[in-house]
């Protein structure tokens, strides 16, 4: 289970300090798929970062299974088994599409279960199993990678960090059938952060956050109806 207690990020500004997350505290329970929405700025990203350690937080706890992550690395966190898909991710000159499955595995793939994870996201398998991660991918394209190497470790608890960004319709609907399968097989714990309808629906609860609290948290059922009562002259509009 992920617990957030009482979580607080302060950012240092010239006249003092600026929460961008304020007290925060919520639970999600292991294998539910969660999606964070809300309008722009509201620390949707920021709280993501602060889960898999990339921010660090102001006050507050943030536990895994009963395990402080605060004092913890994002290698410390990874070895509990959370992983986060970046919004916008690294690229590694030298490296091959392959190779990263197999590292963030942990073992030996053959092309054919390479090719697996690759499609899985959209991708023509054969065509990017031996490209290198460099500057001849699109945006696009290495952001579904990435999701491939999230899908291929396997973690108890991914992050995805809008998963849609840069990525064409096509190859947005086979993201979304692989997120409704992650949802059907329930072996993982899911946070999606997103603005788009398909993936809002795929959710079993929504978080709302805005101005750095959480607007709504609950069922899709429950959520859902509710969105368009959001302050929406900051929002990316449902899609």
């Amino acid at each position: 289970m992920l617990e957030v207690k009482n979580v607080t990020f302060e950012v240092a500004q010239n006249d003092g300090t600026a929460e961008i997350i304020k007290d925060l505290s919520f639970r999600v329970p292991d294998g539910r798929l969660v999606v964070i929405t809300g309008p722009n700025g509201g620390g949707k990203s920021t709280l993501a970062k602060l889960i898999m350690g990339l921010e660090k937080v102001s006050s507050g706890q943030i536990l895994w299974d009963g395990t402080d992550l605060v004092p913890l690395s994002v290698t410390e966190r990874a070895k509990l088994g959370i992983g986060y898909a970046f919004q916008q991710p690294p690229r590694f000159k030298g490296m091959k599409v392959s190779r990263l499955l197999e590292l963030a595995s942990g073992s030996s793939l053959s092309e054919e279960t390479c090719c697996a994870y690759l499609s899985r996201v959209g991708l023509c398998a054969r065509e990017y199993v031996s490209r290198e991660i460099d500057a001849t991918l699109s945006g696009g394209e290495l952001k579904r990678i990435e999701i491939a190497t999230l899908l291929a470790r396997k973690p108890k608890l991914a992050i995805f960090d809008e998963p849609e960004a840069g990525i064409d319709l096509w190859s947005f609907a086979m993201l979304v059938d692989t997120f409704d399968k992650l949802r059907k097989e329930g072996d993982q714990t899911v946070i999606i952060i997103s603005h788009q309808e398909r993936i809002l629906q795929l959710a079993d609860d929504i978080m709302v956050l805005q101005d750095g609290g959480i607007r709504a948290f609950g069922p899709k059922e429950e959520v859902f109806p509710t969105l368009g009562s959001i302050n929406m002259s900051t929002y990316s509009c449902l899609q």
